[in-house]
């Protein structure tokens, strides 16, 4: 691990910008040290610093751009293999409320006698990935299955089940808030309770950022963070199932910000950011912003719980999966075919998990997220309507029939 802190002066700056090889646009010549006596970690540590000065010039009131003018960055290199390294790069930050350490895995690879750098989830990782020969089979695979359109945008399936272990009850101590505290995108939550012990949401590869603080990379484009860990497992690139031991819920805060009781700090990301966690499906609980940080809370079918509220986890959504929400509690009521005019054929509690065949349109209905005409045959042969279910996408989610 090598500690960088920052650099002052024009040539610094100079250097910073020489060195955002990671997919950037070019920029115009300038006069620049020359780059083959740059180290990796002073590649990294200068794009890292980079993404830092940006969020912080975006959030210029909050309390994490006051701290970013005197973080420091740490860059771990785990693996080296000649031209390629790969590792992990922190900017660590003050032991303050609602400052939180910003970090990212890498993959970087000398060319032109500098450094070319990419961070998790973004466009140049998957292709330094395919080729290089440091990271493995399961990496690769993981790594290299870039998410379409529909998964950035309209497509709030996850497929995860809440940090803790499904049929255990845990408390939402925190609401949706940004991963460093107040700034937007509201991406995480603070949860405690149960056993206290944190497990991966979903299956994928899982990275220690630094002690307390654990990175599991998803399929779909996603990554899940979880900090404030206490006897948190080391792991650099193994492969980690869906509820498996990551630590016990505490107060660690060895790279930065705060922690009050404990918790787990979990937050969501997709596509190399944090993304808001609002809309997203989560242990079958749809959650929602509030009016400010830490508020808001979930939803699962009818049932609402803010912040303090008990949260049970039902486990991970299925993609062709739903949640009855029948909008005020009771039944949702089945039919033999996509409309009202079809006949009676039971119905489903509120809450309840269901499977789709495929979907038709039919009869319009209006329920908690607006009106549509679609309507969905569940794997039992009888339709309901979409309007009363929560999937994750507006439209069909396995097919028309």
């Amino acid at each position: 691990m090598v500690h960088i802190r920052r650099w002052a002066g024009i040539a610094t700056a100079l250097l910073a910008t020489e060195l955002l090889v990671a997919g950037t646009a070019a920029h115009a010549a300038r006069p620049t040290p020359d780059p083959v006596r740059l180290s990796v970690e002073d590649a990294v540590a200068a794009k890292l610093r980079a993404q830092v000065d940006a969020a912080a010039a975006e959030h210029a009131d909050s309390p994490a751009a006051e701290d970013a003018e005197n973080s420091e960055t740490r860059v771990s290199v785990t693996r080296r293999n000649g031209q390629w390294a790969f590792g992990t790069a922190v900017a660590v930050t003050t032991h303050e409320k609602d400052v939180h350490p910003t970090g990212a895995i890498f993959i970087a690879r000398a060319e032109a006698g500098t450094w070319r750098v990419n961070f998790d989830g973004e466009a140049g990782f998957s292709e330094l990935a395919a080729e290089s020969p440091l990271v493995n089979k399961q990496e690769k695979a993981t790594f290299t299955r870039t998410p379409g359109t529909m998964y950035a945008g309209g497509d709030y399936r996850t497929g995860m089940a809440l940090p803790f272990a499904v049929g255990q009850t845990w408390t939402l101590t925190g609401g949706p808030h940004g991963w460093g505290g107040s700034e937007a995108p509201y991406s995480s939550i603070d949860l405690a309770g149960g056993d206290q012990v944190v497990r991966a949401a979903r299956a994928g590869t899982a990275y220690t950022m630094c002690t307390g603080w654990i990175r599991v990379i998803h399929d779909r484009g996603y990554s899940t963070d979880y900090y404030h860990l206490w006897s948190s497992i080391s792991v650099n690139g193994a492969a980690v199932g869906q509820g498996a031991y990551l630590g016990y819920t505490g107060t660690d805060v060895t790279c930065g910000g705060a922690a009050s009781g404990r918790h787990v700090h979990f937050g969501l990301r997709q596509n190399s950011a944090y993304v808001s966690i609002g809309g997203h499906g989560i242990g079958k609980w749809t959650f929602e912003n509030g009016a400010g940080p830490y508020q808001g809370g979930a939803r699962h079918g009818s049932t609402w719980r803010g912040a303090g509220g008990a949260l049970y986890n039902y486990g991970a959504l299925g993609f062709n999966q739903a949640v009855v929400d029948a909008n005020g509690g009771g039944t949702l009521t089945k039919r033999s075919g996509p409309g009202t005019g079809y006949a009676v054929q039971g119905s489903v509690g509120d809450g309840a998990t269901v499977t789709v065949s495929c979907s038709a349109n039919g009869t319009s209905h209006t329920g908690r997220y607006g009106s549509t005409a679609l309507w969905n045959r569940l794997s039992d042969g009888t339709w309901v309507s979409d309007a009363y279910l929560w999937t994750g996408v507006n439209g069909p989610i396995n097919g028309w029939c």
